[in-house]
């Protein structure tokens, strides 16, 4: 197999894998200040994706932009994802810059759109491919494939422990060679129960001396897995932004999160904001916690819940996922002030950061390659890729960190 590289080697953003010019993985955008997309726009024989988050799906629809019509497999959340960020895209950042997509295009997913459950073969451009649940959110899949010969493992991003929503990356089927994200290669992630009760001691112990909680969260996972939360601690919640709409369509595939049951008290136990009649500036006055999009403080609701409650000590902001240098999260954490809606505001609510992330920390990437050791390791989807291929050669795996337009046999 020949594999190429037209996106997300040595960077986090643009997943996009060409194998033998034929089968192409993944198709996403890195959210930058123009946006980049993959470096080429291939014709594939069929389409292949992992999950459902920007930086895997985001230019997926571009693909149909010409005379091609080639098929796309995915998950059933996947695909509901896939349509909800490109309509998304293209309402935020259609004028901004030249989005390589239209209506038309979006339209065009639904018509070669293949859906497939865990451990199901399909075949897919001549390749028998298998998805195995990659535990990172809903409908998330390692995507393994088999061209008779070779068996390459693509694991998209994973967590090998469970969270609340989905559970950990248990599928380590044979393969001959394996392309491994690395995004917190790095890090050692705490214990997560541990996060999730001093969360919910925070949230509380503010609840309880009259103050607001504003809890900024991505709409697709992290949204649901702090409602989860929130309704095992019985706290009081709100839910605004587009996690609302990920939360409905995600109702409909019981057999894509961990516990269906706990999934739908949590939907019952939140109030969803309809953002009517000045809904919003009266929930900052409630003792509540309220989940909103956008988890780094780059639009979204959170421009209205954050320049209310942001003055008064009493309140808080506790931001949930990592915060990409350069945003107004990131000058949050760092300074204490944000820029919101043009202009900067100086933030006297207290700040906290918590670690939900769903990726593998250091130890649960070495835990899954564990299992390929005689395998051809390609490391991605990381910042500092290089490095941790270099620790893997110095544990004795066949390593390399691709760059972006290189070529590597397997």
């Amino acid at each position: 197999m020949d594999i190429e590289f037209l996106g997300g080697a040595r960077e986090i953003g643009r997943s996009a894998v060409l194998v033998d010019d034929s089968l192409l993985l993944d198709f996403g955008m890195l959210t930058d200040n123009p946006p980049q997309f993959p470096v080429e726009t291939p014709t594939p024989d069929a389409v292949v994706v992992s999950h459902g988050h920007l930086d895997h799906v985001g230019t997926v629809p571009a693909l149909l932009s010409g005379e091609a019509r080639p098929p796309i497999h995915w998950t059933p959340p996947t695909y509901e994802l896939t349509l909800t960020l490109a309509r998304d895209t293209l309402k935020l950042h259609g004028g901004s810059y030249h989005c390589p997509f239209t209506e038309t295009d979006r339209k065009r997913v639904t018509q070669v759109s293949n859906t497939h459950g865990y451990r199901e073969p399909f075949d897919a451009a001549g390749y028998e491919v298998t998805f195995y649940n990659a535990g990172h959110i809903p409908g998330s899949a390692h995507v393994l494939v088999d061209d008779g010969e070779t068996r390459l493992l693509y694991t998209g991003d994973f967590h090998t422990d469970d969270q609340r929503l989905v559970s950990g990356t248990t599928g380590r089927p044979d393969a001959d060679a394996v392309i491994c994200e690395s995004t917190y290669a790095d890090v050692d992630h705490e214990d997560r129960s541990v996060v999730e009760k001093r969360f919910a001691e925070s949230v509380k112990t503010t609840l309880w001396e009259g103050g607001t909680v504003v809890v900024p969260a991505f709409a697709i996972g992290r949204t649901q897995e702090m409602m989860l939360i929130c309704e095992e601690y019985d706290i009081p919640c709100y839910v605004d932004g587009m996690g609302k709409q990920v939360t409905e369509m995600l109702r409909q595939y019981p057999e894509f999160v961990r516990d269906a049951d706990a999934f739908r008290r949590a939907k019952s136990h939140a109030r969803f904001v309809t953002g009517r009649n000045g809904q919003r500036k009266r929930i900052t006055e409630q003792k509540a916690a309220i989940i909103t999009t956008s988890g780094m403080l780059s639009g979204g609701p959170a421009m209205t819940y954050i320049p209310e409650i942001r003055s008064n000590p009493m309140n808080k902001i506790t931001m949930t996922g990592y915060q990409v240098d350069g945003t107004p999260g990131r000058d949050l954490l760092e300074t204490g002030s944000a820029e919101i809606d043009g202009r900067v505001m100086p933030v006297s609510a207290r700040v906290e950061q918590y670690d939900f992330s769903a990726h593998a920390d250091r130890d649960g990437l070495v835990e899954l390659l564990s299992s390929y050791e005689d395998a051809a390791v390609l490391v991605n989807h990381g910042d500092r890729c290089e490095q941790f291929a270099s620790e893997l050669r110095a544990d004795g795996f066949d390593a390399t960190a691709p760059q972006v337009g290189s070529v590597h046999r397997v």
